[in-house]
């Protein structure tokens, strides 16, 4: 299995068009299901051994997780409860959006910042949202910094500052979220065994060879487009539950005046950031907590990430970087990784 780059700000579970089957390995309990929804595909692999779940149910009811995020969280789908946040027209949200808001401010505080879900306009500026790139002046970043930060929002969503209210996108932390989400249902349903793979992965227990889970991490280079071409290396769980998620800037940047500018944005500045770190793998409890903590590392880069990996003993990570023409990696003591 291949880890996914996730590029900062890039969730796009839009209009999810379910279109899902099962299918279970002959002579075992494994089983898997995948779809395809407008804007991406999915996997979920199980082990349904002792589960009394029909397969049938298991399916729609992770078809309905999945319509559930998309109509809730979803910038594109404009009848979201995101969307219709972010114009004012939201009566009461539901729980899960909630959850998800509740969790984020938990992030901003904790990052100082650094990861802001309330941050989108400053990516449409860079032409990293939903426009086209085109350099923004001084004074564009600096207006559109005024209205934006979750600082401008309270506990119960509610604008802070007169007159401002600044507009969300969870997609630092949405397909964590969303695959956690899924993970919790197969727990509920008695599976212990499972690789959930929602464009970020959670995986728990041991694959059909009753070998825990192995994740791909891709090689950072500029023209590797398609996922698992080139690895850099893999990582190999130990059975417990985690999330792993890979976050990148190499498949998504652009150029102007010769010069290259990532498409992350530090919430801080305004501004692309500009540092070596080419991409950033997070192994963390859960998907949505390395969702969220790999898009802050390619915030803050090498040293700072190294560090803050370093002083928690509830993370693992890879980071790999640029050093003149080359490329180097450095692991966390309990990272374990095969190198391919």
């Amino acid at each position: 299995m291949k880890a996914n780059i996730k590029h900062c700000f890039s969730f796009s579970l839009l209009l999810w068009l379910i279109v899902s089957l099962v299918s279970c390995a002959p002579g075992n309990d494994y089983c898997q299901l995948t779809g395809y929804a407008q804007g991406g595909t999915y996997s979920v692999k199980f082990n349904r051994k002792g589960v009394k779940t029909p397969l049938d149910e298991i399916k729609r009811t992770v078809d309905s997780i999945l319509t559930m995020i998309d109509t809730t969280l979803s910038g594109y789908n404009k009848g979201s409860q995101l969307s219709r946040f972010n114009e004012g027209r939201l009566a009461e949200p539901n729980a899960m959006f909630k959850d998800i808001y509740s969790m984020s401010r938990q992030f901003y505080a904790e990052t100082g910042g650094a990861l802001d879900v309330a941050a989108g306009p400053l990516f449409d500026i860079w032409g990293f949202g939903f426009t086209s790139d085109r350099m923004p002046s001084q004074h564009q970043v600096d207006s559109v910094r005024a209205i934006c930060g979750m600082d401008k929002l309270g506990d119960a969503m509610a604008p802070l500052v007169p007159g401002i209210s600044p507009r969300l996108n969870f997609n630092a932390i949405a397909q964590g979220y969303t695959s956690d989400r899924i993970a919790d249902y197969l727990h509920s349903i008695g599976v212990r065994d499972m690789l959930v793979d929602i464009g970020e992965i959670y995986c728990e227990g041991v694959n059909q060879k009753g070998n825990p889970w192995s994740i791909g991490i891709d090689r950072p280079i500029d023209g590797n487009m398609t996922p698992g071409a080139d690895l850099d290396g893999i990582w190999k769980g130990d059975g417990s539950g985690r999330g792993v998620v890979t976050s990148g800037n190499y498949r998504k940047f652009y150029e102007k005046d010769g010069k290259k500018y990532s498409h992350t944005i530090d919430p801080r500045t305004g501004y692309p950031v500009q540092h070596n770190l080419l991409s950033a793998t997070i192994i963390a409890p859960d998907a949505a907590t390395a969702d969220a903590y790999a898009t802050y590392c390619m915030v803050i880069g090498l040293e700072e990430s190294k560090a803050f990996i370093s002083s928690r003993d509830d993370l693992e990570g890879y980071l790999i970087y640029a050093a003149g023409d080359r490329m180097y990696e450095w692991a966390s003591s309990g990272f374990n990784l095969a190198v391919n």
